[in-house]
């Protein structure tokens, strides 16, 4: 089933997204209360009419990339490739070339399964990504096809060092999706986004000082429906002399960027600001 409307030509499948759009605002009111009150918390100075603007958006672009995702799992490459462009891998691959592995950094912006697939068939060194296994193994395995489809060498968050550490002789990308709440582990790192106090994960921070891997942020933004551009923000060149949690929260600083100059293109479905930072401080970050 998943396999036959994949083929469907894309513009089919967005009047299908259209349709979805429909039923989650007006008919199944998606996750209503959890998006607007972080629109509100987010952009207090706007009026209700601009955030559900904004809700209305999020949500139109939300089911785009449902279908584009569904594409995903059978498009051919050259499509991928004409649909994802990457602006400016040249400074990420002279590090590759040069025979040093680096870490890319990236955020629920856009489609971040796209993402993937494009930074694969183009960066022209293997990619090894992180990812959350799932509890059902059915979705497991059809997440594990998607992603991997073009390549991608697929590793569970919590081994991605170990894995990089085991094969330390292989020069490749490695990619983390950094941006969601820390809830899986008390090592958290507190800094100001989006205007709130907010947690995020340690991880790769640890991965890139552990291995003084080069790190870039992955900006990618949408230029019309169905295509996107990427751009290389680097935030550590791996021999920099800095605090810890600096690369943490530059990541933090530019994802914010992305996100308060494409406010509709975020996950605001998530609940982002589930973890509240102690009055006394935050065990275990840094």
């Amino acid at each position: 089933m998943i396999t036959r409307l994949s083929r469907l030509p894309l513009g089919i499948l967005y009047l299908l997204a259209d349709f979805l759009y429909f039923l989650a605002y007006y008919v199944v009111r998606h996750r209503r209360s959890v998006i607007r009150e972080q629109l509100a918390l987010v952009f207090p100075q706007l009026r209700e009419a601009e955030r559900r603007a904004i809700h209305r958006r999020f949500l139109r672009n939300f089911c785009d990339v449902a279908v584009e995702i569904l594409k995903g799992a059978s498009m051919p490459a050259e499509e991928m490739r004409a649909r994802v462009h990457l602006r400016n891998p040249q400074a990420a691959r002279e590090y590759l070339d040069a025979g040093r592995s680096v870490l890319f950094v990236t955020s629920h912006l856009c489609n971040w399964e796209w993402l993937l697939q494009g930074v694969v068939l183009q960066i022209g060194h293997p990619v090894d990504a992180a990812y959350k296994p799932l509890h059902d193994a059915w979705a497991e395995r059809l997440m594990l096809a998607i992603r991997s489809r073009f390549g991608a060498h697929l590793i569970p968050a919590k081994e991605l060092l170990t894995e990089h550490l085991r094969r330390r002789g292989v020069v490749r990308v490695l990619a983390m999706n950094a941006d969601q709440a820390p809830v899986s582990t008390e090592r958290r790192h507190w800094t100001r986004f989006l205007g709130q106090e907010t947690a995020f994960y340690l991880g790769a921070e640890q991965i890139a000082r552990g291995t003084r891997l080069p790190v870039f942020y992955l900006a990618m933004r949408r230029v019309a429906r169905g295509r996107y551009e990427v751009e290389f923000i680097p935030l550590w060149d791996g021999r920099e002399i800095l605090e810890p949690g600096v690369i943490t929260d530059r990541y933090a600083g530019a994802c914010e960027r992305e996100v308060l100059a494409n406010p509709s293109d975020w996950l605001w479905s998530y609940r982002r600001w589930r973890l509240q930072k102690s009055l006394y401080g935050a065990a275990g970050g840094a």
